[in-house]
């Protein structure tokens, strides 16, 4: 309790779950913040769970704002269920006679006289309460006071100054919306935290929080994804790989269809990844679901990423084959989440990856499809970085992960994926359709596998008599991963 109580002292939580992690703990005691953002990024949600978080903590908070009325705050705070009891509200907003020219001022420019005794108001709460917060919404409206930039950096210095020696954290609200941007208060401020929002062309908008800068703070770099829902803010960290390094769990995972784990050399290993791709309806999510089956069986943990289809017909499919999800489902041994790509950001896509690894201790982890999983990124060369972090975290973790790719198109030698992971991937199962003697036919193959010897060999593959079946080597063809496959029949030359 005592190293917590030391902990406290040095730093004021944020109140929003995940930016902690970020600011390698909160916001440093008794120094001055610079949070900039567009109106709607959630500046004023932010600073209202700041100073909720103080006053849990029984620590007089001061809000200060230039620009809302406490009836706009209050709606604020009842939009995500808050109660304001314990924050002192300090309204510095025009009055009516502020509307008048600028001739009542005979003697001062009005922005000296209504900078001075705005300043003078503030400060006389700070004497009283003695907040331990204190919020600041906005800078624009003391940029507008201040009337020049040498005097807005000289008001904004001095305040930095006056809350230090009182060991007062102060939090600067920016909305951005001066035409020349100042530079000088994100040197002046201790840290600085840009949220950020972006409007894609479909879906809901996107917001990510980045800290650019943070004195003495070992803190996450990068973009972090960020939510605004009812309850506040909740920021999901980027998710780093190195930070996760462990002693992994070492074993096979099987399928327990005998013919399927033979051609994998005896299945697949935990830790490792798996790309299983081919043409639509080939039987890519059908085998993850066996692998899942098979592992829920063994009394482990599975969760299946879903994009591209429901989790009813999932379910329905697979039973009929014989592969019972539900059944596993209602004993908690198999998750299934539907996902909406544009709904869902890719910071959430990962912080609910990492609860079923952590809080839920999942074996195997089913991601169907890459494409879905694609939808939800910027852009592929995104896709492909935080990919990589993904599935270097799932194997320090000991995980078994497989990824669904299709290619686009059915038959020939033409068909492609629209994001290339295999070599990514510690193994790659690939599903062909081929046409013989006037029928069409599904073959297996295992063309990748790092750890472990596999067969080489291409095997007839069926999805029928309501079950999963893996053929014979198909010895008498030449060509088949073409589509295209030519009649040669096997000769034993010994």
């Amino acid at each position: 309790m005592a190293a917590a109580s030391k902990s406290d002292e040095v730093t004021a939580h944020s109140g929003a779950v995940g930016l902690d992690d970020v600011l390698a703990g909160g916001f440093a005691r008794g120094r001055l913040f610079l949070i900039e953002g567009v109106p709607g990024a959630g500046k004023t949600t932010l600073a209202l769970q700041f100073l909720i978080e103080g006053a849990r903590r029984n620590e007089p908070v001061l809000y200060v704002t230039l620009s809302e009325s406490q009836e706009e705050i209050q709606e604020v705070a009842d939009s995500h269920g808050w109660s304001l009891a314990g924050i002192t509200i300090r309204e510095v907003i025009a009055s009516e006679q502020a509307l008048n020219s600028d001739e009542n001022y005979t003697m001062f420019h009005p922005a000296e006289v209504e900078l001075s005794a705005t300043t003078k108001m503030i400060l006389h709460d700070v004497e009283t309460i003695k907040p331990r917060r204190v919020v600041f919404d906005s800078l624009s409206e003391l940029r507008l006071l201040a009337g020049s930039p040498l005097r807005y950096r000289r008001q904004i210095l001095a305040l930095k100054q006056f809350f230090a020696k009182r060991d007062a954290t102060v939090l600067l609200l920016d909305d951005l919306t001066a035409t020349d941007r100042d530079l000088q208060v994100q040197s002046i401020s201790h840290g600085v935290l840009a949220l950020e929002q972006t409007n894609p062309d479909y879906g809901s908008d996107r917001r990510r929080v980045r800290v650019v800068k943070y004195r003495g703070r070992n803190f996450r770099g990068g973009y972090h994804d960020y939510l605004i829902r009812k309850g506040g803010i909740t920021v999901y960290p980027r998710l780093v790989a190195a930070e996760h390094r462990r002693n992994a769990l070492i074993g096979k995972v099987a399928s327990d269809v005998p013919e399927l784990d033979s051609l994998m050399g005896g299945g697949l290993e935990r830790g490792t990844s798996t790309l299983i791709v081919g043409a639509a309806g080939t039987g890519k999510s059908t085998i993850a679901a066996q692998f899942a089956c098979a592992a829920a069986r063994r009394g482990q943990h599975a969760a299946l990423f879903i994009f591209d289809e429901s989790k009813e017909t999932l379910v329905s499919r697979a039973a009929a084959l014989g592969i019972e999800l539900q059944t596993h489902m209602d004993s908690g041994a198999i998750t299934i989440l539907p996902i909406d790509p544009a709904e869902l950001s890719p910071g959430e896509l990962m912080h609910q990856i990492r609860t079923e690894v952590e809080k839920r201790e999942a074996a195997v982890i089913v991601i169907d499809s890459l494409n879905g999983y694609l939808n939800a990124m910027p852009g592929e060369r995104f896709l492909i970085i935080q990919l990589h972090e993904l599935l270097m975290y799932l194997g320090h973790h000991g995980v078994c992960t497989l990824l669904i790719g299709a290619h686009q198109g059915l038959i020939g030698s033409a068909m492609t994926t629209p994001v290339d992971a295999s070599y990514l991937a510690d193994a790659v199962i690939l599903l062909r359709y081929f046409e013989a003697r006037g029928e069409v036919r599904q073959a297996i193959s295992v063309v990748k596998k790092r750890g472990s010897r596999h067969e080489r060999t291409i095997r007839e593959f069926r999805l029928s008599n309501g079950r999963l079946e893996v053929g014979e080597p198909l010895r008498d063809f030449r060509g088949i991963l073409t589509g295209t496959p030519v009649f040669e029949r096997f000769v034993d030359q010994s």
